[in-house]
């Protein structure tokens, strides 16, 4: 109908042919199917699939080689992964880690690195792996916008006390159309219809892609593992501005949890730009043992995944440090005839004709044993923190130098192809144990009164010579971390 005042125009049914018909089908239907290989492509999971017969790609197989979120005041900080929620490669995310799920299986990458020191380009990615879990793992390799996969080799490392898990190598040639790998994902291939399918969530990083010879950002860096728990304020302060004094100029602390004031303390050291923090979160994927024989210390994962951190640790600073210290918290490597490692290390290539590694004989100094007399001017703010005082502990358990005795190491990383907790299980020239009379590590803790005889210890005050420089550092450190006035 028309309204009033308005001009009528008589109605035509629409009149379509066959042939416009046919093209608008045509049309509908190619729509349907670029969306459905859009969704394909980019589903949830962002698996990559490669068709292996149209890329055509060689075989590229290996043979065996070898500042946190504030907590509350009485609450364990704990560590949180580490995101780049931003960077993406190859249109995957990128997560510098650690502890990255290999898709589908029992393992977890820790961290990648280009290894310089074989005949081929190859990355050496550090892993944790389900031991009993046979695998064939690939490394896809993001490079230049393109994926290239290589097949890996898997070499589980010999320390793993007999539980479920171990420290391991995931190693890969490096294909010759990738000149920079700068992206890797491990993973293993499963077949789909006839072709290979990569179930990955996202790439890491590959680091030292460029070697040092000379010219290291630092001299000494100290790798500690792990901390958890740890609540010793006064301990830590005290052992970091050591490490000052020693020459350390780096600390890599990988850390599960650790109590609030701990935290602002470690706060304080990374914005000076001493402590790294690498977020340790073994803990909420393995089940981790709190000690080192399975049968006393029930887990699937030696403690606290120590090993596979210090190795970790070993690759991440192997072209950024002269030299690495594999150690703990409570463990200090003093010279006795030197006042630092700046003159010590180089005096030890010099005596031994060595440049490996230097082995320091474990020396206790039991917590309960103090001396009355104690350095002048160790102030009363000390007494307001937690944690115990090292300077009054100055009473050493003698070693039986017909027994072995356990040591620690300062290493050169470059050498260095699989680290333990005491030592080395391959490098390239091995260790060489420092005589005790030049230097020996005082290991300052809990000792069993049955062990040793108070009438046998002897009196020690090597870290007393440090004292003058020590005790102002460190009451100067807890007065800004912690605010004290």
């Amino acid at each position: 109908m028309c309204g009033l005042g308005k001009r009528c125009f008589p109605q035509r049914k629409p009149n379509l042919s066959p042939k416009t018909l046919l093209v608008s089908l045509i049309l509908i239907i190619i729509f349907i199917l670029v969306h459905l290989v859009y969704l394909d492509r980019t589903g949830a999971e962002k698996e990559i699939v490669h068709q292996e017969a149209a890329e055509k790609q060689p075989d590229f197989s290996l043979g065996t080689t070898h500042a946190t979120p504030s907590s509350t005041p009485n609450s364990i900080t704990n560590a949180l992964p580490s995101a780049e929620p931003h960077l993406t490669a190859c249109g995957v995310p990128v997560q510098s880690g650690p502890m990255i799920k290999v898709a589908h299986h029992k393992a977890y990458v820790i961290g990648s690195y280009v290894e310089h020191r074989l005949s081929s380009k190859t990355i050496r990615t550090v892993a944790i792996v389900f031991r009993s879990e046979e695998v064939q793992y690939y490394c896809l390799l993001c490079c230049d916008g393109r994926n290239i996969s290589a097949a890996a080799s898997l070499d589980i490392h010999s320390d793993h006390f007999e539980y479920d898990y171990g420290t391991a190598d995931i190693t890969c040639q490096v294909p010759t159309t990738c000149t920079t790998p700068a992206y890797v994902a491990i993973t293993s291939q499963t077949h789909e219809g006839g072709r290979s399918v990569w179930n990955i969530q996202s790439f890491q990083s590959v680091g030292n892609q460029q070697p040092r010879t000379e010219n290291f950002p630092y001299a000494f860096t100290v790798c500690i593992s792990v901390m958890y728990d740890y609540m010793n304020v006064l301990g830590l302060v005290q052992a970091m501005e050591m490490f000052k004094l020693l020459g350390v100029q780096k600390v890599a602390i990988y850390k599960t949890s650790c109590y609030p004031d701990t935290q602002k303390v470690l706060d304080y050291y990374v914005r000076q730009g001493f402590v790294d923090i690498i977020p340790w979160t073994v803990s909420s994927y393995i089940e981790v043992a709190r000690g080192w024989k399975k049968s006393d210390s029930p887990g699937e994962l030696e403690f606290f995944g120590q090993i596979v951190a210090l190795n970790d640790c070993v690759y991440r600073y192997m072209y950024e440090s002269h030299y690495v210290a594999l150690q703990d918290l409570d463990e200090l490597i003093l010279p006795l005839k030197e006042d630092n490692w700046t003159t010590l290390i180089p005096q030890l290539e010099e005596i031994y004709q060595h440049h490996a590694g230097f082995e320091f004989e474990n020396n206790v100094f039991p917590l309960s044993l103090s001396s009355n007399k104690t350095p002048e001017n160790t102030p009363d703010l000390w007494n307001q923190f937690e944690g115990e005082n090292i300077l009054p502990h100055v009473y050493r358990i003698p070693n039986d130098p017909n027994e072995f005795n356990n040591f620690k190491v300062i290493v050169n990383p470059r050498l260095v192809f699989k680290a333990t907790v005491h030592g080395l299980l391959d490098s390239m020239g091995g260790t060489v144990r420092v005589d005790p009379k030049i230097a020996r590590m005082y290991h300052i803790k809990s000792y069993p009164s049955k062990y040793f005889s108070p009438e046998s210890v002897i009196r020690d005050t090597r870290l007393w010579d440090y004292a003058d420089k020590l005790i102002p550092a460190v009451s100067e450190v807890l007065r800004q971390a912690l605010n004290i006035q």
